[in-house]
Formats: C-alpha cells, sequence, structure tokens
C-alpha cells in the first residue's frame, strides 16, 4: 500500500487507458510533492496487475471510491463515466484534474457545485497551446475565436456526428469537411475529439461563438490544429501537429499536459496563468 508523506498531495485515477496510464506510471516514478493513492478501471482485474508491478502498488477502487481516497482526483475516462467520477470529487471538496473537457459544457452545474463545496475544477492545456494568451485575451474584449483540426480518418471514425449524417471517412483519398459549427455543437458531434474545442471556448469567448472546422484528411498522421483569435489586445495565430497515442483520438501530449498539472499545483515555482 502506498503511504504518502504528510506534506504529500494525493492523487488518485480514472481510469487506465491511455493516458491514465502513463500518468499513473509517472507518479509511481515519482514526481515531487504528489504520491498515487488510487486507480480505477473498467477491467480491474487488469489494472490490479499493472498496478501491481509498481514500485508502490495501490488499490483499484470503483470510480465513485477515488474522492474518498486522494486531495486530486485525475478523470481521464470515457465520457460517458464522467459524472460518476466528477460528482463525488466535487462534493468531497478535491481537486478535479479533467481531460473530459466538454462534458463541462452539458454540465454547467458542475461549476457550482464546485463552488457550493470549496472544490476545484482544472483544465489542462491537453492537446492546445496558447491557452494562457486566449485567457489573457479574455481580459480584455476578444471579436472572434476559430480553430480548424485535421485529424487521421481513423481517429474521427465513429463519431456520432459522421454516424448520424451518415459521412464516411473510409478510403478518403482527399481532405474531407466534416463540420463547421460551434464549438458547443462540435463537442456534441465529437465527444471523443475535440476537448481541445472545448477547452478553447472556455478560456475565450464561450462554447457559442467559438467556431470550428473538422476535417478528415488522409495526408496527415498527426492531430492538426489551427486556432486564430482576434481581440482589441492582440491578433495572433498558432498551430500544433499533435502526435496520436496508442487511442488515435488522443495526442500523445494529453498525458504529458495532465502530469505537466499535477507537478504545477506541488511546486514552488508556477510558470503560466
Amino acid at each position: 500500500m502506498n503511504h504518502p508523506a504528510a506534506a504529500e498531495l494525493t492523487v488518485a485515477i480514472g481510469s487506465l487507458g491511455a493516458i491514465g496510464r502513463k500518468v499513473a506510471a509517472k507518479l509511481d516514478q515519482g514526481i515531487p510533492g504528489l504520491c498515487l493513492v488510487a486507480v480505477s478501471a473498467r477491467d480491474a482485474a487488469k489494472a490490479r496487475a499493472t498496478v501491481g508491478a509498481y514500485r508502490r502498488p495501490v488499490p483499484v477502487v470503483p470510480l465513485g471510491d477515488l474522492a474518498g481516497h486522494a486531495d486530486i482526483v485525475v478523470e481521464c475516462a470515457p465520457a460517458e463515466v464522467f459524472l460518476q467520477i466528477a460528482q463525488p470529487a466535487l462534493k468531497q471538496g478535491r481537486t478535479l484534474v479533467l481531460i473530459s473537457v466538454g462534458a463541462l459544457l452539458a454540465h454547467p452545474e458542475l461549476k457550482e457545485l464546485a463552488a457550493k463545496h470549496g472544490a476545484r475544477i482544472v483544465v489542462p492545456s491537453g492537446a492546445l497551446l496558447g491557452l494562457d494568451a486566449v485567457q489573457a485575451a479574455a481580459e480584455g474584449v476578444i471579436h472572434s475565436v476559430t480553430m480548424v483540426t485535421r485529424k487521421p480518418p481513423n481517429g474521427l471514425e465513429g463519431a456520432p456526428h459522421l454516424v448520424q449524417n451518415n459521412i464516411s471517412v473510409r478510403d478518403l483519398k482527399a481532405p474531407l469537411k466534416v463540420f463547421e459549427g460551434s464549438a458547443r455543437e462540435a463537442v456534441k458531434g465529437f465527444p471523443a475529439n475535440v476537448n481541445v474545442a472545448a477547452a478553447l471556448s472556455l478560456a475565450g469567448i464561450g462554447p457559442d461563438r467559438t467556431t470550428i472546422q473538422i476535417w478528415a484528411d488522409p495526408a496527415v498522421t498527426r492531430n492538426l490544429h489551427t486556432i486564430s483569435v482576434v481581440a482589441d489586445s492582440a491578433e495572433f495565430s498558432f498551430s500544433i501537429a499533435n502526435v496520436p497515442s496508442e487511442n488515435p483520438k488522443t495526442g500523445k501530449i494529453t498525458a504529458l499536459s495532465i502530469i505537466a498539472a499535477l507537478r504545477k499545483m506541488a511546486s514552488p515555482l508556477r510558470i503560466g496563468t
């Protein structure tokens, strides 16, 4: 069993997919001021085998029990179980670090729940750089925020918007624009693909005024995001090409972003907003 030092912040992770495994392993290797104390996973037996090989094994617990074990609960699970992690964490006054940012648009009451119980919701920058600049610009007046996302077609297959509109992205020979609309609509149509759109909208002018294009592009091997912002303080644009993880819907940098956010919580020096 993992026994944290008195000054360490305890961390629980749900679940152990492509992202959660990397975050848990890094915590087990050691991040100053942080201690992994519990995990949750759909396949509990497989998870027990994974954490059993750690330097300091931890228990595998149900999603709803994570908050009872830790100061910080990291949500890196499928969107359909988001509330099973988020609600107990916030009701118990924990810090909730999440990747399912789109779920915040569907459940705005979670912000009030956090305020009521003295909890915090932390959204790492994930697959998107430049959120600090967008947040700074939002202290003034932002006129427009647009994002163009290009992904390998297999990273978009099965998205609700494609299924509902009978859009096929198989055997494409040229780029195909599969969506254009608001960030709110993008998150509904592509819940596993564009959490970056939700994060961008929350940092800036909201989900209804943030415009998103999504392209299935057979010529790309990385998840490409290009963002343009026009504000009274500055005009800027930035692009990022994320290497997909073993889950083609998620970039490798997402797990690293969570690790960086956790490290910041325990660090005496904080860089960035």
